[in-house]
């Protein structure tokens, strides 16, 4: 197996000399080879890919074959790379060397022997050579006769074969016996040789190679130059091995031709030129070059001073602030501030950029004493050195973009940040100006988080126009909901008709109705529903929430008659007072059935039927029939046989009762000696609406989710180990922000609040689950709390009340001191909204392999009892300090933290 080495030189001009003609091979594909340079006659040149004139901008593979160009595994023929041609094993193990850089054991005798069948053009023996003594190509299979035409180093190089050989040279072996057993998911996986089944198990499990259309391996398929680059390439995350004509530091100087690198306490310079190629670590499209940031962390690729290839590695930027009032400069390049009454000092020499307010150059002896500035310092070095010094006071006059951050109508004032990254603060009066899409906007409608442009006047904002927004509200009246249900169109006081496009599942919120749909809104081109409407940055609308409505109610009135031909109801209302009103396609009807019609609403309008109306003059806008009575119990007469309830409208109603059924979840046997003062019922009546026929009492219930059978709408769920099942059939359902959800949204694993009419779930409502770090606890006897940092980047403060609940991953009860900053927790509500925290299981272990089949996480046991086996989970956070890592970067032997919760991992912390 090849070990993995670093620090390797680079080849002596002898082996140099031998690599060019070995790249000149592999241009072309062909026999065409010599033994030597001199006998080839031919020039070939080290290259980046900005000279290879075959390989265009934009390229699929641009990214690897400049790298790989700059690191001198690739080499140009007369400016080209000849992506498509196919490459031969012989030129896939001369890859293969530099690859692993071995080239400092090349030996230079071509009449060194080789395996029986494996015949090369003279110039590759010691590659090849090589490759068998450190165990990169397997004599026994090589030598093996195949009855394949041509010499073996000439023929095309497989899919199959060139994943051995890379897995080879990444020196996991051992990781591709293990696997050699397990089939793998590619439809011809039967037709992948037997012997290389496990190297392309643990190709696939690196993420080094895909398969093709048709969900493929294609293991006989041949590979191109532009392919195999791009294998090698992205193995270099899994090797060891340091180029010496790479470096990774940080930016510290860039101008149009030239890059400055911090590297280990050094500054190392770099040429640029059109030739070289600028990328990004986590993107396979190149950048601009004004996309790179001084003080940002980079890996520059080059030939002596000449960078043919940089890569962004860390976007963030290496400096830190401090803002404070300027006092004075002193002898020795010394720069004083005060910062909360407390004096600091800052040396400064002739690299320090010094600004004005508008980013213009100034004399550090032109600040004005009492200016406010901010001191920037690098932080990649013990020396911290300033680096830019800017004045943040003064009269402005300035035109810039940048993200809000926050806004205070009170105080008329926000604050921005700009595309440098400060903050700056300002304050608006009457002549200021907002926008979005040529649409003013009031001061209100402005959110943070939006992307901005804004003009500064004399320190006052004169005008700001919204590039791109995040939510903001509005406030009109309704005109029409669309007849598809995708638009609706409103009238802000004073303006013209506007028409927004719905999001899918808008909220609906409309006081006294429970899980509210688009059909209950009222739209009326004179008297519609007053809503707030909340728009997305794509302006959709989001939330729709009814602040007031200019129709008529009437609730509990009776039906005097009803004429169908000319769909006249008259009804006589609590005070005995008639009224009439008419029905017609567009009154929303509510009865005791899922889907109600005019024609089956008709029979039930007998004279004296209970109902309750809305209406706008005399057209009714909804008719329910009623059935039943949802309030909280406040009497109970049992000689008199009534109960009072008062309505989440207000009102109380007193209705008698003979021998009611009652309902209770989780009770068979429920009596009227269940229901209590302060009890929340479903009062259901009989047929002639004057006497309750059942109690239903509610209540909500907490459960985990087990199993979803969603043709039946049947739910199995998990509370305190005790499993049970009930339907969703007519159940309201919202997500963790109070959205409507689908059925299909409900999964196993989450957390449901649901809420039972007696023993049938009326609502029910994903849990939040919020899980991450915390970062402060407060244990104040007053109100105790803990802050936690979710893996989103996230932070929230959560009130651990009499109620809340601390356990740990078993369920076993802590305390608050138990809790500190850095333990992970996940957090919720129950269902009386108290927290519950679970303090999650960490422990430490050394990594060894992933299964990306099964999602499994392998460690090294310390003792033969330990576990070696963890579930990975779907969205775990994998990380080392702030830096978001994939698994297929963890190695071998690496020290890991394991954050777990119900023995899945939600967290792994590299060391």
């Amino acid at each position: 197996m090849v070990q993995k080495r670093s620090n390797h030189s680079l080849p002596s001009k002898k082996v140099v000399s031998a690599v060019l003609v070995g790249m000149m091979a592999l241009s072309s594909g062909t026999a065409v080879f010599a033994d030597t340079p001199a006998t080839t006659g031919a020039s070939v040149t080290a290259a980046s890919a900005g000279q290879f004139s075959d390989v265009k901008s934009g390229f699929w593979a641009e990214k690897h074959i400049y790298k790989l160009a700059a690191q001198g595994i690739i080499l140009g023929d007369k400016g080209l790379f000849r992506p498509n041609d196919y490459v031969t094993q012989q030129e896939a193990v001369t890859m293969a060397i530099r690859f692993a850089g071995l080239q400092n054991k090349l030996s230079t005798d071509t009449a060194v022997a080789l395996p029986e069948n494996v015949v090369v053009n003279n110039y590759f023996k010691p590659y090849v050579a090589l490759a068998f003594q450190q165990s990169l190509l397997n004599k026994a299979s090589e030598s093996a006769a195949t009855g394949q035409k041509g010499n073996w180093g000439e023929r095309k190089a497989s899919r199959e074969w060139i994943t051995e050989v890379l897995v080879r040279a990444l020196g996991k072996e051992s990781q591709a016996s293990a696997a050699a057993s397990k089939a793998t998911t590619f439809a011809d996986n039967g037709k992948i040789s037997a012997s290389k089944r496990g190297f392309v198990n643990v190709a696939l499990e690196l993420g080094l190679t895909n398969g093709v259309d048709g969900n493929r391996f294609d293991p006989q398929g041949s590979v191109t130059r532009a392919q195999l680059a791009t294998f090698f390439s992205r193995a270099e995350a899994y090797n060891n091995i340091k180029y010496d004509n790479s470096a990774e530091g940080i930016i510290t100087g860039l101008s149009d031709n030239k890059l400055d690198l911090y590297v280990d306490g050094s500054v190392k310079s770099y040429a640029l030129d059109a030739t070289t190629g600028y990328f990004t670590k986590d993107s396979e499209t190149k950048i601009a070059f004004t996309e790179l940031k001084p003080y940002t962390k980079v890996m520059v690729i080059g030939s002596g001073t000449k960078a043919g290839y940089v890569e962004v590695t860390d976007p963030t930027v290496q400096l830190e602030s401090t803002e404070g009032t300027f006092q004075k400069l002193s002898p020795g390049n010394i720069l004083w501030i005060e910062t909360n009454s407390t004096f600091q000092q800052f040396t400064y020499d002739a690299g320090t950029t010094f600004l004005d307010q508008n980013g213009a150059k100034i004399d550090p002896s032109a600040i004005a004493v009492g200016s406010k500035v901010s001191v920037s310092r690098e932080t990649f070095s013990s020396a911290k050195k300033t680096v830019i010094v800017q004045v943040k006071s003064g009269i402005v006059n300035k035109t810039g973009t940048g993200t809000l951050q926050s806004i205070d109508t009170a105080t008329k004032s926000l604050v921005i940040k700009n595309d440098a990254g400060n903050l700056e603060s300002y304050t608006w009066d009457a002549n200021s100006f907002f926008s979005y899409q040529n649409e003013i906007l009031s001061p209100s409608e402005l959110k943070a988080g939006s992307t901005i442009n804004y003009t500064i006047r004399n320190n006052m904002i004169q005008s700001i126009e919204l590039k791109q927004g995040v939510e903001r509200t509005i406030r009109g009246s309704l005109y029409e909901v669309g007849a598809n249900g995708s638009t609706i169109t409103y009238k802000r006081d004073g303006g013209a008709l506007e028409v927004k496009l719905l999001a899918s599942k808008p909220e609906i919120v409309i006081s006294g109705i429970s899980a509210p749909l688009l059909s209950d809104l009222i739209a009326d081109s004179t008297a519609g529903d007053q809503v707030q409407i909340t728009l997305n940055p794509d302006e959709q609308v989001t939330k729709i929430e009814v602040l007031n409505r200019q129709m008529e109610q009437k609730r509990g009135a009776s039906v005097v008659s009803y004429e169908p031909k000319t769909k006249l109801l008259t009804l006589m209302d609590a005070n005995k007072k008639p009224f009439v009103v008419t029905l017609d396609d567009k009154t929303k009807l509510v009865y005791n059935t899922a889907n109600p019609t005019l024609s089956g609403i008709e029979s039930l309008l007998t004279t004296g039927r209970k109902v309750n109306v809305s209406y706008l003059t005399n057209r009714a806008l909804s008719l329910e029939v009623i059935y039943q009575y949802d309030g909280k119990v406040t009497a109970i007469d049992t000689a008199a046989k009534k109960i009072t309830v008062v309505t989440p409208g207000g009102e109380t109603l007193v209705l008698p009762y003979s021998n009611p059924a009652v309902q209770a979840y989780g009770k068979s046997n429920a009596s009227l000696s269940d229901v209590k003062i302060g009890s929340d019922v479903a009062l259901v009546l009989n047929a002639t609406q004057d006497a309750i026929s059942s109690i239903l009492l509610k209540s909500t219930v907490q459960f985990e989710v087990v199993d979803m059978n969603y043709t039946s709408s049947r739910i199995t769920v998990k509370k305190d180990g005790v499993t049970s099942q009930f339907y969703l059939d007519k159940a309201a359902l919202t997500g963790d922000n109070g959205q409507a959800v689908e059925l299909a949204d409900i999964r196993a694993g989450q957390i449901l609040n649901v809420t039972f009419n007696g023993t049938n779930a009326a609502a029910a409502q994903i849990v939040k689950l919020t899980t991450g770090q915390i970062t402060a606890v407060d244990s104040s006897a007053a109100s105790p709390s803990i802050t936690v940092k979710d893996y989103a980047g996230t932070t929230e403060t959560f009130k651990l009340g009499t109620g809340s609940k601390i356990v740990n991953d078993a369920g076993s009860a802590l305390s608050l001191g138990n809790l500190a900053a850095g333990n992970r927790v996940e957090v919720r509500k129950d269902e009386s909204g108290n927290a519950v925290v679970k303090v999650l299981n960490v422990t430490t272990q050394t990594y060894w392999k992933y299964d990306s089949y099964a999602k499994e996480i392998y460690v090294k046991r310390q003792n033969v009892n330990d576990a070696n086996l963890y579930t990975l989970s779907p969205g775990a956070y994998i990380h080392q300090g702030d830096t978001i890592l994939t698994v297929q970067s963890l190695k071998e032997n690496d020290t890991i933290v394991l954050y777990l919760n119900n023995g899945t991992i939600v967290e792994i912390q590299k060391q």
